[in-house]
């Protein structure tokens, strides 16, 4: 029986760590050095992921937006939904934030990790002159990218706020052309999504040789004494994320249903408790969308009406767990590399995180595509990816179930927003 795809990763991972010690740059056989064989497997798979970066996003934010542009009920209750959706993303990515200043997972007794964990120490010098400190002035680039002059040049050099925005905008007005037109444009970009999808899968067969040569180079290349090192930091890393987490599930979504849509938040874990162990289990949103959308109505009690519509596009766009832990990644990296990002610069891992939390979701390995998309924006080297794989699939558990719990928070507040009655009443606790 063929071994799901994150047992081929965590076995991949436990090899490429035990790979690391027992070789470094410098181990040889047979004239073959094992270092350079780690740093073509794990380069040759974020190639592939870089690859497929352009067109996944770009096709798979238009139909998405083109689909909820189209729906009847895009009105009132789809301005409510987008706006909650938006709103739990950002408040989720500065916990993020918050954590990850205050933890400093990056550095070790005060320094950046770049040396004990392997990285190479040329690469960060060419980034702090590249990334450099800016005036908060500077602000108005981040915002002038979203506008490129040329999107064509914008998708060549891999500008993917531009690429978001443009997107955002080409799915909305599709629904506002003529049908025949409009049915053409939806068949052609839903078509490239499904191929998009199947070089995903195809690329994610890989994914354990690529996440091997990852480990093993990022282990290979330190020193066995700092081991204890790389495990200190990761284990910083993974507090950060759970804490950040933590606070967005117990504090900051049950004053949302408190304050806005005036229920009781300790009757809601109950509710949904059968959804959130199958989303943690699953580790994906969307296959765990038939139990949310049963427990949101039988459980809580929200209507059909709500529930079919915000549910659906929940698991579409709405990735608070997901947002949150590519803000922390990417601000980890970039510590550990010795950059102090200023406040545009950690701005921009804002703004691009809650861009591509949307853009990705759904798509395998998202947590991947998006932290390579961010990872690229502020100017640091996909290797830094490999620091966080070793963790990366129990965070993943943990952060659908955030995601699936802040879906359900929304058709709650929603329905309640709507003039619905009976939500969360005793029952749905019982």
């Amino acid at each position: 029986m063929r071994l799901k795809l994150h047992w081929q990763i965590l076995i991949a991972i436990g090899l490429a760590v035990l790979a690391g010690v027992l070789t470094d740059r410098q181990t040889t056989w047979m004239g073959i050095r094992f270092y350079g064989i780690y740093e073509f497997v794990g380069t040759l798979f974020l190639n592939g992921l870089k690859m497929i970066i352009v067109p996944l996003i770009v096709s798979s934010i238009i139909t998405g937006i083109a689909g909820v542009g189209g729906t009847a009920g895009l009105g009132r209750l789809g301005g409510r939904t987008l706006l909650y959706y938006m709103t739990t993303s950002l408040l989720a990515i500065l916990l993020g934030l918050a954590a990850v200043n205050l933890l400093q997972p990056g550095l070790v007794d005060g320094q950046p990790a770049r040396e004990v964990l392997g990285l190479e120490a040329q690469v960060s010098a060419e980034l702090r002159d590249k990334v450099g400190e800016r005036e908060v002035s500077d602000l108005t680039q981040v915002f002038l990218s979203m506008v490129p002059p040329n999107i064509v040049s914008a998708a060549a050099q891999g500008q993917m706020l531009g690429l978001i925005f443009f997107s955002l905008l080409y799915g909305f007005f599709i629904t506002r052309i003529a049908v025949e037109h409009r049915e053409r444009q939806l068949s052609f970009w839903q078509g490239m999504f499904e191929v998009m999808m199947k070089m995903t899968d195809f690329i994610m067969k890989f994914a354990p040789y690529g996440v091997f040569g990852l480990v093993a180079g990022v282990v290979a290349g330190m020193d066995n004494e700092n081991l204890g090192a790389l495990a200190g930091a990761l284990g910083t890393f993974f507090t950060a994320v759970v804490l950040a987490l933590a606070v967005h599930v117990f504090v900051v979504l049950p004053l949302l249903l408190r304050l806005v849509g005036r229920v009781n938040p300790l009757r809601h874990y109950p509710a949904m408790a059968p959804a959130l162990l199958t989303a943690f289990s699953t580790a994906s949103s969307s296959a765990t969308l038939p139990l949310t959308m049963e427990c949101v109505e039988k459980n809580a009690g929200v209507s059909n009406r709500t529930t079919s519509f915000v549910l659906p596009l929940g698991a579409t766009v709405n990735m608070d767990g997901t947002a949150l832990y590519e803000c922390v990644a990417a601000m980890f990296i970039a510590q550990a590399y010795g950059l102090e990002l200023t406040f545009v610069q950690q701005f921009t891992v804002v703004l691009v995180a809650l861009l591509t939390s949307i853009g990705v979701a759904g798509v395998p390995a998202a947590s991947l595509v998006a932290i390579s998309i961010i990872l690229g924006t502020i100017g640091l080297p996909l290797e830094g990816i490999g620091l966080i794989l070793a963790v990366d699939r129990v965070l993943d558990m943990m952060r659908t179930a955030v995601n699936v719990f802040s879906d359900s928070c929304g058709a709650v507040i929603i329905g309640r927003l709507e003039g619905e009655k009976g939500i969360l009443e005793q029952r749905a606790g019982g």
